[in-house]
C-alpha cells in the first residue's frame, strides 16, 4: 500500500537516500541485457571497453573538483544519453570504493526501467507526487552490485510542478548529504525538450553533454551549453561514432585491434 501524506508536498519525516543495500534485489535477465545494449556490468566484454575508459574520465574529473552528483542530458532526443547513463553506472558499479545511484529524472520519458525489466509500477513520480514517502519502494540495488537505481515511469501530469516542488528540493537535498565516496548520475530529459532540465540542472555539480554524430550541430551544442549556465559542462560524449579507416583500435564495437585483447 502506498504510504501518503495528508498534504502530498510535505514529507512525513525527514528525507535518507536508502543505502543499495536496504533495496530489493533485482537481477536483470541476460536477454533483457542483451536487447537493451546494457554491457557495462560485464568487463570482458569488448563492447563495455568505451564505457571502462569514460568511467576512468568522469571518476577524474569528479576527485579534482570534489563533485559527486552530475547529470547526462542531450540537445535532442534519442541521442542515446539513457543508454550512456545506464553503461556508465554499470561499468562505475564495478569499483569497489565507490557507491553508484543513478536517478531517472525523465520524467516524461522514462526508460531505464524498461531497460532493466523492472515491473513495479512505483517510481520517481510517484513520489514526487506524493503518492509515497518511502523511496525504499521506489529503488533497486541491481543483482549484488553497489548500484542503486532509482526508476521513473512516464508521469502524465505536468512534469515542471513536479521539478518546483518542496519534494525535488527535499530529494536532491538528501542526494547531497550523501557520503563523499558516492558518485550520483541523473538521466536527465533532452535540454530543448522542455524547461525540465533546466530546473534539474540548478541542483547539479555539474552535467555530460551527449552529443550524436551526424546529427547534432554545433550551434545546439552551443545553445545547450549556454541554456544550462552557469552550471558547469564536465564534458562531451560523441555517442555513435563510426571510426576511419585509419583507427586501428575499432573504437566503437566493431572488429579492430582490441578484439584479440579481450577474446579468450
Amino acid at each position: 500500500m502506498l504510504n501518503m501524506t495528508e498534504n502530498p508536498s510535505e514529507l512525513a519525516s525527514p528525507l535518507v537516500i536508502p543505502h543499495p543495500s536496504q533495496l530489493e534485489a533485482l537481477v536483470p535477465a541476460e536477454e533483457t541485457l542483451e536487447e537493451n545494449q546494457i554491457v557495462g556490468f560485464d568487463g570482458n566484454d569488448i563492447r563495455s571497453r568505451p564505457f571502462n575508459l569514460l568511467r576512468s574520465q568522469v571518476i577524474k574529473t569528479l576527485e579534482s573538483n570534489s563533485w559527486k552528483l552530475f547529470g547526462l542530458t542531450s540537445a535532442t532526443p534519442a541521442a542515446g544519453k539513457s543508454f550512456l547513463s545506464m553503461n556508465l553506472a554499470a561499468a562505475l558499479s564495478r569499483l569497489s570504493d565507490k557507491t553508484i545511484y543513478l536517478f531517472d529524472l525523465d520524467l516524461r520519458r522514462g526508460s531505464l526501467a524498461t531497460a532493466l525489466g523492472i515491473e513495479s509500477k512505483t517510481g520517481l513520480g510517484e513520489f514526487l507526487s506524493g503518492k509515497t514517502d518511502d523511496l525504499s519502494s521506489v529503488g533497486r540495488r541491481i543483482g549484488d552490485s553497489n548500484l542503486a537505481l532509482f526508476p521513473c515511469h512516464r508521469v502524465k501530469s505536468n512534469s515542471a510542478e513536479m521539478l518546483a516542488s518542496k519534494r525535488f528540493e527535499a530529494l536532491m537535498a538528501a542526494i547531497k548529504d550523501l557520503p563523499d565516496d558516492v558518485v550520483v548520475i541523473c538521466d536527465l530529459p533532452p535540454a530543448f525538450a522542455n524547461d525540465d532540465t533546466i530546473m534539474i540542472a540548478q541542483h547539479l555539480d555539474a552535467y555530460m553533454l551527449v552529443i550524436e554524430q551526424g546529427i547534432t550541430t554545433k550551434k545546439q551544442m552551443n545553445n545547450t551549453v549556454s541554456l544550462l549556465k552557469p552550471t558547469p559542462c564536465m564534458g562531451t560524449v560523441l555517442n555513435r561514432y563510426v571510426g576511419g579507416l585509419i583507427d586501428p583500435y575499432g573504437y566503437g564495437y566493431g572488429s579492430g585491434a582490441y578484439n584479440k585483447y579481450y577474446s579468450d
